[in-house]
């Protein structure tokens, strides 16, 4: 456990005379089975829109014509006319561009920090990066009223 004395100088100001019951210095931001299940959730997504890019643009990459029906009528698109397809690649390229945001946000949070945990009497204090938040005990209580 950390000491008082090796707690940052805006942390010791902000617990001020109040008793310490704890103070913890985490590794990571969340827990890594979070941060893998994220990662997990992005490669799940863009495998599952791959298929639809290779089904729908792979043709193109070939050099071949891709055909599909667009009101019930025949149509042809290739490179020389990417007009017809032009919509259903730019949803495709949406959907590639979530699961990269999803694979990214998970490597992200994987290798974030986390910061100081301090416990007092009256409330939990969490520090990270300057920045300072106060919870009351009374929030974790469970009490939340008397409901009848």
């Amino acid at each position: 456990m950390n000491t008082i004395q090796s707690l940052p100088l805006d942390l010791k100001s902000v617990i001020g005379t109040e008793k310490v019951d704890f103070s913890i210095l985490a590794k990571r931001k969340q827990p890594l089975n979070k941060s893998l299940g994220i990662i997990a959730f992005g490669i799940i997504w863009s495998a599952f829109i791959s298929i639809f890019v290779i089904a729908f643009l792979g043709p193109l990459f070939k050099g071949e014509e891709v055909h599909f029906k667009v009101n019930d009528e025949p149509t042809t698109a290739s490179w020389d006319n990417f007009e017809p397809m032009l919509v259903p690649t730019l949803i495709i390229g949406l959907f590639v561009v979530v699961g990269i945001a999803i694979l990214c946000g998970g490597f992200y949070a994987l290798f974030q920090k986390g910061g100081y945990f301090v416990g007092t009497e009256n409330r939990l204090i969490h520090y990270r990066k300057g920045t300072i938040t106060t919870y009351d005990w009374e929030q974790f209580s469970g009490n939340y009223g008397n409901k009848q």
